[in-house]
């Protein structure tokens, strides 16, 4: 019997409308590099933290696929649109992938697995894959808190439409050199750094925990996702909020969630910590 997502991303020929899709927004961002300015790189800057760490790092990945902290429903739905705005797909297609590949980490089952190789991890089960967006099956098993939200069945299924009113936003403020730097090269640098956390952060980088996996603490992954980097912190206990566990891995997905619980905005966090004898076959303790 095959595993969920075995026969959603095994290979197939090349998928073209997605290929065409990724590679418009790379000749965009390639364009962006002759149209210059500070104002230009610093509104890519901001918006690369406002959907790739308060949308996919805290809230697609930390609350929606791991329940990590809860929060209120408004919160939630923030954190969801901002995920929306780093074109990576909707939370339940996103996340339902992601609990699959830590169902089956490294094995058949596993959408990205390394182990098939650095570029299909990277990039090529999205290229070469069968896409599931419209797989309701599988999502109502995989991601069953998120398949009966009306809101986020709607905005998985129109998950770009958030895009829109900001390139209106960007045009307004900056002509085009606004909206090639703040979608194409923003959203093009956002698709690498959150791909290298699943082949990268499995190849290269040290390891703290004896984990079943070849999950990787990466610093530079790290620093281009926010903190998603630490993988291995992570893979030894997904369910924490917390990634960068030692005083030097710095997670800035983990001190926006501890500001917003000073804000009264996040509760019940589950927090990392690391084992007393820092020993890779230990397990990181959590506190609820």
């Amino acid at each position: 019997m095959q595993n969920e997502g075995t026969i959603h991303h095994r290979n197939n020929p090349l998928n073209w409308p997605m290929t065409l899709f990724m590679a418009l927004f790379h000749v965009g961002a390639i364009a962006a590099l002759f149209d210059f300015s500070w104002a230009a790189l610093g509104i890519a800057v901001f918006l690369w933290w406002f959907a790739g760490s308060l949308g996919i790092g805290i809230g697609y990945h930390r609350l929606l696929t791991h329940r990590g902290f809860k929060t209120a429903k408004p919160v939630e739905y923030f954190l969801t649109v901002c995920g929306a705005l780093a074109l990576q797909g909707g939370s339940i297609p996103w996340c339902a992938n992601h609990r699959i590949h830590h169902a089956n980490t490294e094995r058949e089952g596993d959408p990205h697995s390394p182990r098939r190789g650095f570029w299909w991890s990277h990039m090529g089960w999205i290229t070469n894959g069968v896409s599931d967006h419209n797989e309701i099956q599988l999502h109502a098993r995989t991601v069953p808190d998120l398949y009966k939200d009306r809101f986020h069945q709607w905005l998985s299924r129109w998950n770009y439409l958030p895009q829109l009113p900001l390139i209106a936003l960007l045009y307004w403020l900056g002509g085009w050199q606004f909206v090639l730097w703040g979608v194409c090269v923003r959203v093009v640098f956002s698709w690498h750094a959150t791909c290298f956390v699943n082949s990268a952060a499995h190849v290269w980088g040290s390891r703290r925990f004896n984990t079943a996996d070849d999950s990787r603490n990466n610093w530079w992954v790290a620093l281009m996702t926010f903190g998603e980097g630490w993988h291995n912190n992570h893979h030894a206990h997904p369910a924490a909020a917390r990634h960068g566990l030692a005083w030097y891995e710095f997670d800035l997905n983990w001190c926006a969630i501890w500001l917003l619980e000073k804000l009264g905005l996040v509760e019940k966090i589950r927090r990392g910590s690391l084992p007393k004898t820092n020993v890779a076959t230990e397990q990181p303790a959590i506190i609820e």
